[in-house]
């Protein structure tokens, strides 16, 4: 066989195996193409809302909002402003309720009346009298020499109401029994003037978390009078245990209580002078007659003899 036929019979057979082998290369197979969805971060866990944050209190089984309103330093007239309530004698355990003033709504508050009424005079001359710190003490002896020598020139003598000004002396301001602490008061709690609320023995004394004030034995009808200047914020009997109860706020800070009376004198949002009777002694939600007397400081009891004086 020649060269040139046995290439013409080879070529036909190199196309013939090229055409039926199987390539050497791996399958291919699709395969669903997956995207990568971000999933959306998981909700946080609800916050459990402090229900007795600052300014809050959550209502209790037994509580009244006349009760709610002392412990908190507040008016109950004010809890109803509030928290919009349309029936006070309508709260229920678990209820939240504001018991601080709304930021966007200080008018709302009750005004404190800080001064005694009867301290309250026509306004001075425009030449001040009233001696400071390193002045003579303010005696009606020290006022007639100053007017012996007056030597202002103005032509316009002394006059007896101008000698007779009333003074705030240091008996005005809360007096702390030896051996007793302080309390940390306020400049506008310092004004307040007190006296002893009724005539009697001390048969009660304070004891925080037993007796919330000192009880007073007297008899019954004995006048009991305001310790000091002041707004009745509540005349009634509505918190348990206390009787016939009467409220008295002197300033932003502190208030007295007056339990257990047979009468009351006054009225809620009454301005009363400090000695003023308020009420009459008597025996109602006790077993005695007394006078249960209490003062508290935003709300909180406080031992009334670091702020009565001496007697």
């Amino acid at each position: 066989m020649t060269k040139k036929r046995y290439l013409a019979l080879l070529l036909p057979l190199a196309v013939l195996t090229a055409c039926t082998s199987t390539p050497n290369q791996a399958p291919v197979i699709e395969r669903p193409i997956t995207r990568h969805t971000p999933q959306p971060a998981p909700a946080p866990a609800p916050v459990q809302e402090n229900k007795d944050r600052d300014g809050y209190y959550t209502v209790k089984k037994g509580d009244t909002l006349i009760r709610i309103a002392l412990d908190h330093g507040q008016n109950y007239r004010d809890l109803v402003a509030w928290n919009n309530l349309a029936n006070p004698n309508d709260i229920k355990v678990d209820q939240v309720l504001r018991v601080a003033p709304p930021e966007d709504a200080p008018g709302v508050r009750t005004a404190a009346v800080v001064m005694p009424p009867e301290t309250v005079k026509t306004p001075p001359p425009p030449k001040k009298t009233e001696p400071k710190g390193d002045k003579k003490p303010y005696t009606e002896g020290a006022m007639s020499d100053l007017a012996k020598n007056d030597k202002d020139g103005d032509g316009k003598p002394d006059t007896p109401a101008r000698a007779e000004k009333p003074v705030q002396v240091a008996s005005a301001r809360p007096s702390v029994p030896a051996g007793a602490a302080a309390p940390s008061l306020s400049a506008e709690d310092r004004e307040v003037s007190w006296i002893w609320p009724a005539d009697g023995k001390v048969v009660g004394q304070f004891d925080e978390g037993k007796n919330k004030g000192i009880d007073i034995a007297g008899r019954p009808g004995q006048q009991v009078l305001a310790a000091g200047a002041g707004k009745v914020m509540y005349a009634g009997s509505g918190i348990r245990g206390y009787g016939n109860l009467v409220i008295v706020k002197h300033s932003n800070g502190l208030l007295s209580a007056y339990a257990h009376n047979r009468s009351i004198l006054v009225k809620e949002g009454q301005t009363v002078n400090k000695g003023q009777t308020i009420a009459e002694m008597g025996d109602s939600d006790s077993d005695s007659v007394k006078l249960h007397f209490e003062i508290r400081q935003q709300g909180k009891p406080v031992d009334p003899s670091k702020f009565l004086p001496n007697r």
